[in-house]
C-alpha cells in the first residue's frame, strides 16, 4: 500500500498502488486526507458509508466525494479507512479525530476530485491508480 505525489501545473496529483482495489479506495482516502491535513490519530469518531456505482472509477470518484462532504458538515478528520469493495459496491468504516485548527490547517484544501485521466489499471502485482485532487 503506498502514495506518492507527483508533478502537476495546478492542481495536487497523487499515484496510489495496491495489491487489491481494497487498498486503492483505502490508500486513495488516506492520500487526500494527506494531502488536506497531515498527520492524523484515530480519536474514536468512527463512520461508515456505503455506495454503488456504474464502474470502479466512479465508484472511486463517488468514494472520495464522500468523504469530502462528510469531512466538511462534520468536521472530522480520517486517517484509517477500512475499505469493502464488491464489484461496483462499496462499504467502507473510517476512523479519525475531529478537527483541530492547531494540527490539520498546514494542508492543502481539496475541492474535488477530477474524472480526467482516471484509470484504475492492473499491472503485474499490483493495481494503480493516478488521481488528480482539484485544489
Amino acid at each position: 500500500m503506498s502514495f506518492e505525489e507527483l508533478e502537476h501545473t495546478a492542481d495536487v496529483l497523487m499515484r496510489v498502488r495496491g495489491a487489491t482495489v481494497n487498498e486503492i479506495f483505502a490508500d486513495a482516502g488516506r492520500a487526500m486526507f494527506h494531502v488536506m491535513y497531515g498527520p492524523c490519530k484515530d480519536r474514536g469518531i468512527e463512520r461508515q458509508v456505503s455506495l454503488e456505482a456504474d464502474d470502479l472509477e466512479s465508484l472511486l470518484i463517488d468514494y472520495l466525494s464522500e468523504l469530502l462532504f462528510i469531512t466538511e458538515v462534520e468536521n472530522t478528520v480520517f486517517c484509517t479507512f477500512d475499505v469493502d469493495v464488491r464489484g461496483t459496491r462499496l462499504s467502507a468504516a473510517l476512523r479519525g479525530e475531529p478537527f483541530d485548527p492547531a494540527r490539520h490547517s498546514g494542508g492543502t484544501i481539496v475541492k474535488g476530485i477530477s474524472y480526467f485521466g482516471l484509470e484504475i489499471v492492473k499491472e503485474e502485482e499490483d493495481y494503480v491508480v493516478e488521481i488528480i485532487f482539484d485544489i
